[in-house]
């Protein structure tokens, strides 16, 4: 089962995503969390495939998160969705590893399902290729 963390801390926004996430996938199970201290307590235990992130967090901020994460777990896919599109966040958040970076203002949820998908669809290749190394 592909499961996904969505890291928010503003609830009406977490369930856009939630039903975003539920109408593309609607066998992925989601996990939600509201600061990067709770999102480190919950991957832990989680793992998820995909972690959808906020800039804005409070405590850690998202970017910062997503570089420890990016750290323990290469494979995780992990999509920054923030109020603070600024070229130098952007700039930060590819340095650390970050597969998509959306502002929340204008990103459609088209796009969203779009990187969601790609994101699975490559892990999924890196996969059968573990696999076949493997054997």
């Amino acid at each position: 089962m592909v499961t996904a963390l969505i890291v928010e801390d503003n609830p009406s926004f977490r369930l856009s995503l939630r039903e975003i996430l539920g109408t593309g996938f609607p066998g992925m199970a989601v996990t939600e969390a509201q600061s990067g201290e709770e999102a480190l307590e919950t991957i832990e235990s989680l793992r998820p495939d995909l972690m959808l992130v906020d800039i804005r967090l409070p405590g850690q901020n998202g970017l910062e998160l997503a570089k420890q994460v990016r750290k323990e777990d290469a494979d995780v896919g992990i999509v920054i969705l923030t109020n603070y599109d600024l070229p130098e966040f952007r700039e930060v958040a590819y340095q650390y590893g970050v597969n998509y970076f959306f502002s929340k203002s204008t990103t459609s949820m088209e796009e969203i399902l779009t990187a969601v998908k790609t994101i699975l669809r490559q892990k999924d290749q890196r996969s059968q290729e573990k696999k076949e190394e493997e054997a």
